[in-house]
């Protein structure tokens, strides 16, 4: 199995360094905690043809799969871009696979319109609930009306649509009738929202019956590469200043404490690279090892920036803790990014329970 990236993607990978490279988004995150806007990279991302990534071609999208995707979603999280993709690409990529939405579609596509996808997880198609580990119920589908609270969804405030999963698996499109309240999160780059439904109109979208879950493994894959574009700015980092830093006369990143940390930040990096690369894989050429490849890549990646994040603190010393410093930046995303969509800790059940069964 070659995992190595073809010349397509990898100047789909270098344009959206490039893109990206053009916007402070790193000192804009220290802002965004003073209360300052985020900047708006929407239209970036619609230039780039990035919110069509995964629509067909026929329907207005470039029509690429999970890797592409990911492979974008790395860069966003290399630079801490608040772009809102993760609640966009696999709302777009289950209406994108609906019959008669072709309207809607082409809108997404082009990034007209915003969709947010409404994470609910396979089989039990439980929500999160706002507090504690304990999941909220399935979303209640009824005549046409979804009912229900799901708690911390990506990219929700602000989106024109939301694409959810009801119980027993029925995804749905909610184009009104739903209130998103706005949350500060930890992160602020990350926008995220409570959802509540009280009667609200689906319509239920005509998919193959393994795109609902499918969308819930390709949110796991993408948070698993946004994580890992972060492990690697964070090693980028800690490595440029292990050797700029000085004392008793000698380079830190000469000591044996630091280079063994700085190791095992690259040994988890490319253990995450490998999973990353065999989850984009997957999710195109091998459906039915795409839930393991994704639940495992978000394990590993999301292990990866919790460890790699912490590091860069300690590399920077006491200068790595403070205000001024973007260190605690990539900490904020690491901490936030593990406990979104139900976090490491499902992904790991998850990985258990199918290497169990197997």
């Amino acid at each position: 199995m070659d995992f190595a990236l073809s010349d397509e993607q990898r100047f789909l990978q270098d344009a959206a360094k490039d893109a990206l490279g053009r916007v402070k988004t790193v000192e804009a995150a220290r802002g965004a905690l003073e209360g300052e806007a985020l900047p708006d990279l929407w239209e970036t991302a619609r230039t780039a043809g990035w919110t069509g990534l995964l629509v067909p071609e026929e329907r207005g999208g470039a029509g690429l799969g999970a890797l592409e995707a990911m492979l974008v979603m790395a860069e966003c999280g290399r630079v801490l871009a608040g772009l809102p993709l993760l609640g966009h690409l696999p709302a777009s990529a289950l209406v994108g696979a609906a019959a008669g939405q072709e309207e809607l579609s082409a809108e997404l596509a082009s990034g007209e319109k915003r969709a947010a996808y409404v994470p609910a997880r396979p089989p039990d198609w439980s929500v999160e609930a706002e507090r504690g580990y304990a999941r909220g119920a399935a979303l209640e589908l009824a005549d046409g009306a979804l009912s229900g609270r799901v708690c911390w969804v990506p990219d929700a405030p602000g989106a024109d649509v939301l694409v959810a999963v009801a119980g027993h698996g029925t995804a749905v499109l909610l184009a009104d009738g739903f209130e998103v309240e706005p949350v500060t999160s930890y992160d602020a780059t990350r926008s995220l929202g409570h959802v509540t439904l009280d009667g609200a109109a689906a319509t239920p979208l005509e998919v193959d019956a393994d795109a609902a879950p499918g969308a819930w493994h390709l949110t796991q894959a993408l948070i698993a590469a946004e994580s890992f574009g972060a492990v690697e700015e964070c090693l980028a980092r800690s490595v440029t200043y292990a050797k700029e830093r000085f004392t008793f006369g000698r380079a830190i990143g000469s000591y044996q404490a630091v280079k063994h940390a700085l190791v095992e930040v690259l040994r988890r990096m490319e253990n995450a690279r490998s999973l990353i690369y065999y989850a984009g894989w997957a999710g195109q050429n091998a459906p039915g090892e795409f839930p393991l490849a994704a639940s495992a890549a978000r394990v590993s990646a999301g292990g990866a920036l919790d460890f790699a994040s912490r590091e860069l603190i300690s590399v920077h010393g006491g200068i790595g803790a403070t205000w001024e410093h973007d260190a605690p930046l990539f900490f904020r995303r690491a901490q936030l990014s593990r406990r979104l969509a139900g976090g490491l800790g499902g992904a790991k059940d998850a990985v258990a329970g199918s290497l169990l069964a197997a």
